[in-house]
């Protein structure tokens, strides 16, 4: 591992002899590059990153802007069964605190050990969204009169939600303690594996059952509240995946002897294992069948997404299941124009039109 860091002596001679030390492209890696000290965006090196930032800035939202009129109505009628129910609150339980997760290991755990300015930045942006997220699980659950404690507090009394918890938490636990480093092979392979369980499992698979289950209600114009609010997450999530994927491909290229075969077999088993974990959570929220949905769909629609995720870091498929909700793609591309943003209650103002 070379050694970034500049002696005394070195520095004087650099100075007398007049080189120029501004940081350049080429001079900046994804981890490993302990020139960075402040966020010094330019020259940019990964454009990528920037565009992600840019993409999620774009798409930004706050769920308070979104009307529950009717979904407090239709809860408070008889008119949804107890497996609807049941559907919902257990996608509260999760997301409530799964997103505090993502929030936390971006905070704690991947933003000392990247050392690229651009892609903090963009680590920057996907923090408040997460925090976003969380108020919007809280804002559903004070509209609808929920119990706060029931929902916030499903991680550890409902078995399939604290399993795939517990399975994200485990990948964050080496990464947090105070001597861990990414300047040794395993603890670079570590760091990669936590970014493959928190980009391509947690947000690439865990969460995605549950985007199909409320937007299945929002397709059959229930609960249009929670499922609108669901279709801006499921925005934000498609670019957290696709920079995460961007940023673990990035670190294997200039890593290349990270990617052995060993830890190829071993990133297979995990996301094996996830995907056995999501379907237990699937069956777990749909015993029986409801909006055209049951438990075996999502055998096959997990296994699917398993699938293309792989294909993404340069894995093979091993499922070959079919997609049983391909309308899913047609939410994620939507134009953004949609009645949220002409029904809006408060209005963003450019800067060159506040009035102080």
């Amino acid at each position: 591992m070379l050694d970034f860091e500049d002696s005394p002596l070195q520095a004087k001679n650099e100075e007398t002899a007049g080189i120029d030390k501004r940081v350049n492209a080429d001079a900046k890696r994804l981890i490993n590059c302990n020139q960075v000290d402040v966020n010094q965006l330019m020259p940019l090196k990964y454009k990528w990153a920037w565009e992600h930032y840019l993409n999620g800035c774009a798409n930004h939202w706050m769920p308070t802007e979104v009307p529950m009129a009717k979904d407090i109505e239709l809860w408070k009628s008889n008119t949804l069964s107890e497996d609807e129910r049941r559907v919902i609150m257990r996608n509260l339980g999760f997301f409530s605190t799964a997103e505090s997760l993502v929030g936390n290991n971006i905070v704690l755990a991947i933003f000392k050990h990247v050392t690229n300015p651009e892609v903090r930045q963009y680590l920057l942006r996907q923090a408040f969204e997460e925090a976003i997220h969380t108020h919007t699980f809280l804002y559903i659950v004070e509209s609808l009169n929920l119990n706060q404690g029931e929902v916030f507090n499903m991680y550890n009394e409902i078995n399939t939600i604290h399993e795939k918890d517990q399975f994200e938490m485990d990948l964050t636990a080496d990464i947090l303690k105070p001597d861990f480093n990414t300047s040794t092979q395993e603890g670079a392979q570590k760091f990669l594996e936590n970014l493959i369980g928190y980009y391509l499992i947690m947000e690439g698979i865990f969460f995605y059952s549950g985007f199909v289950m409320i937007l299945s209600f929002h397709r059959q114009n229930k609960m249009t509240g929670i499922g609108e609010q669901f279709q801006y997450i499921l925005r934000d999530e498609t670019i957290h995946l696709n920079f995460g994927i961007d940023l673990i491909n990035g670190i294997k290229e200039e890593n290349p002897a990270l990617w052995s075969s060993e830890f190829q077999s071993k990133i297979v088993e995990k996301i094996r294992k996830a995907v056995e974990l999501e379907i237990k959570y699937a069956e777990d929220c749909l015993p029986r069948g409801i909006l055209g949905l049951t438990a075996p769909m999502f055998r096959e629609y997990v296994q699917h997404i398993a699938d293309r995720r792989l294909e993404r870091i340069g894995l093979k498929a091993i499922y070959r299941s079919k997609n049983p909700f391909p309308w899913m793609s047609e939410t994620i591309d939507l134009g953004k124009e949609k009645n949220f943003f002409e029904t809006r209650v408060t209005e963003y103002q450019s800067s060159a039109a506040l009035t102080w």
